[in-house]
C-alpha cells in the first residue's frame, strides 16, 4: 500500500472543529461565597475562612493565617481541617491513637491527656480533628484555593524568573 492509498479519503477543511470534554467552572463567585453555603461546618464565618485559606495557600502558618482573619489559631486548624487540609493536628501518630482511645471511652481522660502530652489546648484540638471528618464539599471548594496558592505562588514565579532554567537551557 502506497502513501496516495493511505491518504485517499482525507479532507482538508478550512475550520476544524474542538472536540473536547465539557467542563463547568463555579468558580466564578469569591471563595467565602463559595463556601458560605457550608457555613454550620465551619468553626468561624465564612469570610474568615476565606481569609485562612487565602493566607495559608500562600504558605503562611496557621497562627498567622489565624492572626489575619481575626480568629484564634485552634480555629483556623479547625477550618483547614473541616476544608481537607492534612497535617493540622498537633499530636503525633501514637498521640492520636491515645485520643482516640479515650473518644471510645476505653481510657479515661486524666490518662489519656498524661499519655498524649499533657498539653490541653493540642489535646483539645487532636480531639476535634479526630471527631469530625473533612466535609467533602468544603475540601472541593478550598482544593481550587490551595492549589492556587493564592496569588503568591505567581507573584513569587515572577519575582524568581531569572533564576528558573528552561528546557533550551539543558543543550
Amino acid at each position: 500500500m502506497a502513501l496516495p492509498d493511505i491518504a485517499a479519503g482525507i479532507e482538508v477543511t478550512a475550520r476544524q472543529e474542538t472536540r473536547g470534554v465539557a467542563s463547568v467552572d463555579d468558580t466564578g463567585g469569591d471563595l467565602a461565597s463559595r463556601l458560605a453555603p457550608h457555613a454550620d461546618a465551619l468553626a468561624c464565618t465564612p469570610e474568615a475562612a476565606a481569609v485562612v485559606l487565602d493566607h495559608h495557600a500562600r504558605g503562611h502558618s496557621v497562627g498567622a493565617s489565624a492572626r489575619e482573619a481575626g480568629v484564634a489559631a485552634v480555629t483556623a486548624a479547625k477550618v483547614l481541617h473541616r476544608c481537607g487540609v492534612q497535617g493540622v493536628s498537633p499530636l503525633a501518630p501514637t498521640a492520636r491513637r491515645v485520643v482516640r482511645d479515650w473518644l471510645a471511652g476505653e481510657i479515661p481522660r486524666a490518662d489519656a491527656l498524661e499519655l498524649s502530652g499533657g498539653e490541653e489546648a493540642a489535646f483539645a484540638l487532636a480531639s476535634y480533628v479526630e471527631s469530625h471528618e473533612p466535609v467533602p464539599e468544603l475540601a472541593d471548594v478550598a482544593r481550587g484555593a490551595l492549589a492556587d496558592g493564592g496569588n503568591a505562588s505567581v507573584e513569587k514565579r515572577d519575582a524568581l524568573g531569572e533564576t528558573m532554567s528552561s528546557v533550551s537551557d539543558l543543550r
